[in-house]
């Protein structure tokens, strides 16, 4: 019997951007389904625009028209969460070395927790590489036009959320 692949694609996803949907796609090429993983506790210390539910949500519309992904939101240890899903692919965007840095140590402690645990590194589209949630917030939250950078589900709440 041939099991089916899953990835999960973790995150704060605080908006959802261009970039992350991108991934989460193209993820799709290598995954049979790919599950957004909300975190309730950010790995980095991030200013929040969005709650978890909102953030799902959100996410659940941008990808209405794809049944293959879902979202979930998770607390606690990532492979925990991997493990209740029977997924052994994590799926993380690299933009710069600098992101490489962060993520290659938590792949190799992720791995230490649980050997059968896959790391997948993916770089967004071209167009994509600069872009970022923390990015996104800040133009938004000054009034600037964002909706090059996010889908139009995303950009409603953004501008809900911020009275512009």
């Amino acid at each position: 019997m041939n099991e089916s692949k899953v990835a999960i694609y973790p995150g704060s996803f605080d908006p959802l951007t261009l970039g992350h949907e991108d991934i989460a796609r193209r993820s799709l090429k290598f995954a049979d389904r790919v599950i957004i993983a909300v975190a309730h506790h950010p790995t980095q210390s991030k200013d929040r625009l969005f709650g978890v539910e909102e953030r799902v949500a959100m996410i659940e519309e941008c990808f209405a028209d794809e049944p293959r992904i879902h979202v979930a939101h998770f607390s606690g240890l990532l492979v925990d969460f991997c493990a209740s899903r029977k997924a052994n692919i994590v799926v993380r965007g690299l933009r710069a070395v600098s992101d490489f840095e962060y993520e290659f140590q938590m792949a190799l402690m992720n791995r230490e927790l649980w050997p059968d645990l896959e790391m997948v590194f993916m770089t967004p589209a071209g167009e994509y590489t600069f872009l970022s949630a923390s990015l996104v917030r800040e133009i938004a939250s000054l009034g600037g036009d964002v909706s090059r950078f996010v889908s139009p589900p995303v950009l409603r709440r953004l501008k809900e959320r911020l009275g512009t």
